[in-house]
């Protein structure tokens, strides 16, 4: 009888080898799909943000977090989608039909607003840390959420930054002829002549251009206050050389990544002077990402390369939903992530009723003798 009971004794423990420990440790597993450009030109971005997100997942596992009552372990499942929309949809089927609880992504706004339909239909959360579109959080779906300023409250700050700050009352327009810079050319627009400004003349490029002599001498011939240009930082560098080589005095500002070492090299002497955004707070700003920093730095070799705050903010957004809803269940805590708030790495996370950060935030630099200086932050809450 005891050579029997030690016999099955060991069959029982051969079979929690094979199962999975948090079978036989009586865990929930809790699957989330993270989703981001892993290849690609974007890759860079997407490596950075997945690494952020699965460090906040490891951190609550390492500690052995309880919810409703049940120890949980999340299992992450990150996917790559090109940076490509067709992809995205394909990686969002793949995470409903795994039954994910929640995803982290997308990092392109194309590739949010392709997958969303998808999340929304199965009812799962999906958080981008960067996807900044107004059409992603303007469908209608309960599910949406994003970490970044939305371009619409983009553009509202960086309008009452020109007309407000600068005092620009007459004012120049360039978008670059794609979906993301004629919107956000059209809200700056609509901000500015809100605020009494007139826009006084608006051209149009397209992303393939490098001479634009001909719209900057109709611009030169209206002598406006400010020019404002939404597109490509090479495009950006080319407008702010050509500027100067037709002797146009006129101030310069931007939207689109330009305050890089790249774009000080390529428009030379023309950068000097020019305003460039960027969206949320800068790092030095941020309350804890030299804490995130050297978190990365120690578990991937590399520390905050571009939006890691952003992610790893939208992963415990996401985590601290289901603490306070005693629920890994979409269905029961996503009301919990919709009216929940906490301090992040990056500030203040806490949403609006569309998904959208409650309170956006942009920073607003200068090229001042070939660096960029930092001006200012501006908050929808007020300027700081």
């Amino acid at each position: 009888m005891l050579r029997r009971s030690v016999w099955t004794m060991a069959v029982i423990l051969a079979s929690c080898a094979v199962v999975s420990t948090a079978q036989c440790e009586n865990v929930d597993v809790v699957k989330i799909g993270i989703a981001e450009p892993l290849t690609g030109f974007s890759a860079s971005y997407g490596k950075d943000e997945e690494n952020a997100a699965r460090l906040a997942f490891e951190e609550a596992n390492q500690q052995g977090l309880v919810i409703g009552g049940r120890k949980v372990r999340f299992d992450v499942d990150a996917q790559d989608d090109a940076g490509d929309p067709k992809t995205a949809v394909v990686v969002a089927q793949r995470f409903v039909d795994e039954g994910v609880s929640g995803v982290i992504g997308h990092h392109n706004s194309g590739c949010s607003v392709a997958a969303s339909a998808l999340y929304a239909s199965a009812g799962i959360p999906q958080i981008s840390p960067t996807s900044s579109s107004p059409t992603y959080t303007a469908q209608g779906f309960k599910t949406t959420f994003r970490t970044t300023s939305g371009d619409r409250q983009m553009s509202a700050l960086s309008a009452r930054y020109s007309t407000h700050q600068l005092h620009a009352r007459r004012i120049a327009v360039i978008d670059d002829g794609t979906d993301y810079g004629s919107n956000f050319v059209s809200q700056y627009v609509a901000a500015v002549e809100k605020d009494g400004s007139e826009v006084v003349s608006r051209q149009y490029t397209t992303p393939q251009s490098v001479d634009f002599r001909a719209i900057l001498t109709v611009i030169k011939g209206v002598n406006p206050d400010l020019i404002f240009f939404a597109g490509q930082d090479v495009q950006a560098a080319g407008l702010a050389r050509q500027m100067r080589q037709l002797g146009i005095k006129i101030r310069f500002m931007g939207e689109g990544g330009f305050t890089n070492e790249s774009f000080l090299k390529l428009a030379g002497e023309g950068a000097q002077g020019m305003y460039s955004w960027e969206y949320g707070l800068p790092l030095e700003r941020m309350p804890r990402a030299a804490e995130l920093d050297g978190k990365l730095k120690a578990r991937f070799g590399s520390g905050i390369v571009h939006y890691a705050p952003l992610a790893y903010d939208a992963s415990w957004a996401m985590i601290n939903a289901m603490q306070q809803a005693g629920s890994t269940d979409p269905r029961q805590y996503l009301h919990a992530l919709r009216t929940g708030s906490f301090d992040g790495v990056s500030g203040r996370i806490a949403f609006a009723a569309n998904g959208d950060l409650r309170n956006a935030t942009a920073t607003v630099y200068q090229a001042r003798d070939g660096k960029w200086v930092l001006l200012g932050v501006e908050s929808s809450a007020g300027n700081e």
